[in-house]
């Protein structure tokens, strides 16, 4: 790895002093010298750096051939070197799929690849890396970096102490991976049960408890040197379409936008939230125009900038969503993101044509570079406080010392105790006794395992029981068992002393549901533990004991366990009602809800 001296050479006359400041004469002077990088800097430069693009492979330079192939077809560039030296992108983001995420020091060795390459370049400047590391059901980076209870787990759970412990270890360990933009937490209050998209990725149906969680997390994460994302303004909690796929419409009233979706986001504003993520979505009440959000001046530039005062970074949610690119072709989105407020392009679906809109778009005047000079100084300004311009490059000898360590580890087991919530336990069925209830079965949905986890759930659960004492055995029965499969369930029953039943977004009349009240009429004691939603509960109304684990994590699974056998008690709280199945309009258990023992 280079030197820091060998560094700040190959950034002579560009970044040289560039030092973060922290007396007010201190930032003056560094807003001074961003300015002078941004005038020396080409019209093509200034347009790379709005981007922040996927690419294949494990390596800057060396990546598989299958990931040279990906790129070629996808990007027109066969490493992320050649990436940054065609287009000169300000910014890479990581995903498991596209085979970067491999192992934590393979990760830092890949940042530090992507940083060599754009600083050998002529006015190089270091790559702002992003990932979506959210923690629950989204996650980049698995084991054995530390995995952390997902938002609405951490919502059950109310302590934002703990958010603050989450963003803090979480920064630390993306940190030392060449991470500094983590896009996250999530701020979308989710008033909606059958939102598609957002759900258990919510601190829950509050807006004030989610915008004290909100905060602390960004807290935790900048303290670490790690830029936190609050995400998706104006707000996605209300949908019951998932803008991957469509282009959900937000029916709120102005009065209820200001009350609920956005809370969390004065909250994370107030709290120095470092970049603002964008939603897809069409918002009437604050924008009547039919464009989405990520493309809409009236919310970007009107509320988000004029009205919240925020004068961070604006970065879209991917521009390969279907969400964005409904109503416009992908020459014209950047274009207009642009023109609304935006600064970071993210992941265009096809690099060159947005590129080159942009440029196209300055060159015909419809954008000035004074504009683009705009975002690309929010851009070094954010790159600036990170450090990124005096220390681009991360150790990788300190890479096995903090991701994954023991301390961390153990602070999320502990966390993750305090975010199980029981909501159902007739008759004192929990904690199960290792001398009535030796022999369990876990049987139950096994949905892919997110990113890094060990998975599968059922495995994952008969495993630890047997850790705490127990002789359990996994029969998975997946999300959608067929009568043969419940049947094969229901038989296997019959020789356990006790049932734990994983349940996954159950819905009436389905295999799920009919698995679970086949099982009680075994007469056999059913634990039902929604691995998801914990809406699965009013499915649910003939089983003893209910849990909610809220994802199927193994740090989430694992803590389910210890309450299961009354290592621990549960101490979560709902931090969304569970509306009745047969009255959706009235409340089956309300906020706060949560039993003990």
């Amino acid at each position: 790895m280079p030197s820091r001296r060998t560094v700040l050479a190959a950034t002579a006359g560009v970044t040289a002093g560039l030092a973060v400041g922290t007396s007010a004469d201190a930032l003056g002077s560094d807003d001074k010298r961003l300015r002078a990088i941004v005038s020396r800097m080409t019209l093509e430069e200034k347009v790379g750096q709005l981007f922040v693009m996927r690419v294949y492979g494990h390596s800057a330079t060396d990546p598989d051939q299958a990931d040279i192939d990906a790129n070629l077809k996808e990007i027109g560039v066969r490493t992320a070197a050649e990436l940054i030296g065609k287009y000169r992108v300000g910014g890479i983001i990581y995903f498991t799929w596209t085979h970067n995420t491999r192992n934590p020091r393979q990760i830092a060795e890949l940042s530090n690849g992507i940083q060599r390459a754009s600083l050998e370049r002529p006015r190089g400047l270091p790559v702002l890396i992003a990932t979506d590391q959210e923690h629950g059901a989204v996650c980049r980076i698995g084991r054995p970096a530390t995995l952390f209870p997902g938002a609405m787990a951490m919502g059950a759970g109310g302590s934002t102490a703990d958010a603050r412990t989450l963003g803090r270890i979480s920064g630390a360990e993306l940190r030392a991976m060449g991470v500094r933009q983590d896009y996250s937490p999530d701020a979308d209050v989710n008033v909606n049960p059958a939102n598609p998209i957002i759900g258990v990725r919510s601190f829950g149906a509050g807006p004030d408890a989610v915008g004290a969680l909100v905060a602390a997390e960004v807290q935790g994460y900048q303290e670490a040197g790690v830029a936190a994302t609050a995400k998706h303004f104006p707000g996605h909690g209300d949908t019951a379409v998932d803008s991957h796929t469509g282009f959900p419409v937000i029916t709120h009233s102005r009065e209820l936008w200001e009350k609920l979706d956005a809370v969390p986001f004065r909250a994370a504003i107030e709290a120095g939230i470092d970049s603002v993520m964008t939603a897809h979505i069409q918002f009437p009440a604050l924008d009547g125009s039919g464009d989405p959000a990520t493309l809409s001046h009236p919310v970007l530039t009107g509320i988000l900038r004029g009205e919240l005062g925020y004068d961070g970074v604006v970065v879209t949610d991917s521009l390969g969503m279907e969400g964005v690119r409904t109503k416009y072709g992908d020459d014209r989105v950047p274009v207009l993101a642009l023109k609304a407020g935006v600064d970071q392009l993210l992941n265009p679906p096809t690099l060159d044509i947005a590129w080159n809109a942009v440029l196209k778009a300055v060159q015909d005047g419809e954008l000035t570079e004074s504009r683009l000079d705009e975002s690309v100084l929010r851009i070094l300004r954010l790159k600036s406080r990170l450090g990124l311009l005096d220390r681009p490059y991360v150790n990788t000898k300190d890479v096995g010392r903090v991701v994954g360590a023991a301390k961390h580890l153990a602070a999320a087991d502990r966390i993750a105790e305090r975010t199980t919530t029981l909501l159902v336990n007739e008759g004192g069925l929990l904690p199960l006794s290792r001398r009535t209830h030796k022999k369990v079965l876990v049987v139950g949905a096994d949905p892919d395992s997110p990113s890094g986890t060990t998975g599968p759930p059922t495995g994952v659960l008969a495993a630890a029981l047997t850790e705490l004492g127990f002789t359990a055995s996994a029969l998975p029965t997946g999300t959608a068992p067929s009568a043969t499969t419940v049947d094969k369930a229901v038989a296997a029953a019959q020789e356990a002393d006790a049932v734990v039943v994983g349940t996954y977004n159950v819905t009436a009349g389905s295999g799920q549901q009919q698995l679970v009240e086949r099982l009680v009429a075994t007469g056999r004691p059913v634990v039902a533990v929604a691995v998801r939603n914990p809406y699965d509960v009013a499915r649910l109304p003939t089983v003893r004991a209910c849990l909610a684990a809220y994802s199927w994590t193994d740090v989430e699974l694992r803590a389910a366990a210890r309450v299961i056998a009354g290592e621990v008690a549960p101490r979560g709280g709902l931090p969304v009602p569970v509306q009745r199945a047969d009255d959706p309009a009235r409340v089956l258990y309300p906020i706060g809800h949560g039993l003990t023992y």
